[in-house]
């Protein structure tokens, strides 16, 4: 194994099935509760009081939270397969991920149904574009890499919007479309119950070392 191989390879903590549901057992109800405490902090009109007392809660809360942390430079892989925990766009412990879940279906497609609230509004009512970007980026990514097994990162994306993406329930879908030499090319698309909002390409690359040294 290659110098670079090792030194992705080296930044997982490989988990066992049964530690890994102990720890998404345990942390991501934490991160949906904190998750609905966002989008409270976002509608909430009650008075200065009510406020202070719910400040100094959460800030005794994340003291509380911090006595004991794991470094942020690791990440966990399980079965093989990266665990994601603290990912953007679908870490399990991490509260400003959308809560996706992605589904794979092989051959390089897959798909996920979920609900963007307030926390990810651009125009009112209407998810931020950047948040769609996200999520196509992701699940392009998802699609390309064959459900993160292989090593293939984003080259370059292009999305289009072709319509305002509402909050609310929304469905993406990606797939590959070819594979050239060490390119991979995939599309997907955010939907809405209308139809599709918005779509994106791109191309993903396999780096050096994965394709050169075991």
């Amino acid at each position: 194994m290659n110098p670079e191989a090792r030194a992705f390879d080296a930044s997982f903590e490989v988990l066992s099935v049964e530690e890994a549901v102990r720890v998404t057992g345990r942390y991501a109800p934490l991160a949906d509760a904190v998750r609905e405490l966002i989008e409270a902090t976002i509608l909430t009109e009650v008075d200065g009081g009510v406020v202070d007392n719910a400040r100094a809660a959460i800030e005794g809360v994340t003291e509380s939270l911090r006595q004991r942390t794991r470094s942020a430079k690791v990440s966990y892989r399980v079965d093989g397969r990266p665990l994601p925990l603290g990912n953007a766009a679908v870490g399990v412990c991490n509260p400003i991920a959308p809560p996706i879940v992605v589904h794979q279906e092989g051959g390089g497609r897959c798909w996920s149904e979920f609900v963007l609230g307030l926390a990810y509004e651009g125009p009112p009512g209407l998810v931020h574009g950047g948040v769609s970007a996200l999520v196509l980026d992701h699940m392009l990514g998802e699609a390309a890499s064959e459900g993160l097994s292989k090593a293939r990162f984003t080259g370059t994306i292009t999305v289009k919007y072709l319509r305002g993406t509402p909050l609310g329930p929304l469905r993406s879908e990606a797939w590959i479309e070819r594979h050239e030499g060490v390119k991979v090319f995939a599309r997907g698309t955010i939907s809405d119950a209308a139809g599709v909002t918005v779509e994106a390409d791109g191309v993903f690359i396999e780096p050096a070392w994965a394709r050169d040294g075991q």
